[in-house]
């Protein structure tokens, strides 16, 4: 299918497009950005199409995964429009939790928590909080997979008793 003979069936599709945008999107403009955005896709793709009875099926399979895309990939980047005249964009990033001076006396208490641990569940533990995966730990401490799994657990676990929580 050429590329006119595509783009001379988009508005036959665009009103059922723009119901299915809206049902996605609670914004009219970013429906319409979805619906240009899947055209575009259609007509970049329209040589893997096959069969011209299906156009509008695959047309809304393209939406779909666009703005499932689209939604995971501002879900990662934490981004947030604000709907002000001015529309910023703006990146949020957490807060540190060494930034209050309560956070930082929490920080102290529980790496004193972790030291009172009994060193056979500290060091799997300690590992764990550094980053390592359970089978580096294993692999580095000489002990199985599934013993270094319930040290950590049990280490969390005491250390939960000894903090109250």
């Amino acid at each position: 299918m050429t590329a006119v003979e595509l783009s001379n069936q988009f508005p036959e599709l665009e009103q059922s497009l723009l119901k299915y945008a809206n049902r996605l999107r609670l914004n009219s403009e970013d429906s319409k950005d979805l619906i240009q955005e899947t055209f575009l896709k259609v007509l970049l793709n329209r040589d893997k199409f096959e069969d011209r009875g299906y156009l509008k099926a695959w047309t809304f399979t393209i939406m779909r995964n666009t703005f499932i895309n689209n939604y995971r990939h501002n879900v990662l980047q934490n981004t947030y429009c604000d709907r002000t005249d001015d529309s910023f964009f703006i990146n949020s990033t957490p807060a540190s939790d060494s930034d209050n001076p309560h956070s930082a006396y929490s920080f102290i208490e529980l790496k004193q928590c972790v030291e009172q641990l009994n060193i056979k569940f500290r060091i799997p533990f300690k590992m764990y909080v550094e980053g390592y995966k359970y089978q580096e730990i294993a692999d580095s401490v000489n002990l199985k997979l599934g013993t270094v799994k319930s040290r950590i657990f049990l280490a969390r676990k005491a250390l939960m008793n000894q903090l109250g929580i």
